[in-house]
């Protein structure tokens, strides 16, 4: 599967990411896949490659370029639970820096890119993410929502929070259809119960689950967090939306 590494023009300087796509030079419909809160690193260029095997033309930005190349963070081969709370210390800033304002500017760089490579058929695309990244995909379908046609989340968090601008009061925006896997324990029920009720009032065709015997992180293999199951079930609910969403005749 053919991959790159490249730079994508934003207007804070030029923001590093990985992509793969399907081999013999034919379109095919992008995805724009967001990390967790870990950022870009191995575990994520696997993800897109495995989904690029599929028939998708998928960009992994590194979200904390103003920090720096990927991997910004210093992580272990394998981040257990002895080593999360460094982990997590390390990355929160980062997160917080991340703001609104800066996530809807890297959204817009990050779609006129991938819409505009060569590679990528004219049709809509997809936004996909995990735990922080579930957040960005939303953020990214409610202000694009002639672009983006899916969003997929897992694990996600950062979609129900008493902030103004929180996602789950921005769906009234949506056009995309949304699935989203969660951990048990990712959103209380009180949560989730908002949340369906939001994408109800606003039309939003969606799946909301909670993934049985999952913990937080699941779908990672380079933490204690990894669910084999849990992985297999989120390319089971991820592939179909796709095909479904992208591939309209």
């Amino acid at each position: 599967m053919p991959t790159q590494t490249l730079q994508i023009p934003t207007a804070d300087g030029p923001a590093d990411a990985f992509v793969a796509f399907p081999e013999g030079g034919e379109r095919h419909p992008g995805v724009l896949m967001y990390p967790d809160a870990f950022g870009l690193r191995p575990e994520l260029e696997k993800k897109a490659v495995e989904l690029a095997g599929h028939g998708y033309h998928v960009l992994v930005p590194n979200l904390y370029y103003r920090h720096g190349p990927a991997p910004v963070l210093e992580l272990p081969e394998h981040i257990g639970e002895e080593e999360r709370p460094a982990v997590f210390a390390e990355a929160m800033p980062l997160v917080k820096a991340h703001t609104t304002e800066r996530i809807l500017r890297d959204a817009e760089a990050y779609l006129t890119f991938l819409t505009g490579r060569p590679e990528v058929g004219a049709g809509p695309v997809a936004a996909v993410g995990y735990c922080l990244g579930a957040s960005l995909a939303m953020r990214t379908a409610t202000a694009h929502p002639d672009l983006v046609a899916a969003v997929a989340g897992f694990h996600p968090g950062f979609l129900v929070t008493d902030a103004p601008d929180s996602p789950h009061r921005l769906v009234h925006d949506l056009t995309a259809e949304v699935h989203l896997g969660l951990a048990e324990g990712d959103l209380t029920p009180e949560a989730i119960d908002e949340l369906g009720k939001a994408f109800d009032a606003a039309g939003v065709t969606h799946t909301i689950e909670t993934y049985a015997g999952t913990a937080h992180g699941f779908t990672m293999a380079d933490t204690d967090a990894f669910d084999a199951a849990g992985l297999r079930r989120h390319w089971e609910r991820l592939l179909p939306l796709l095909d479904r969403t992208l591939r309209k005749v």
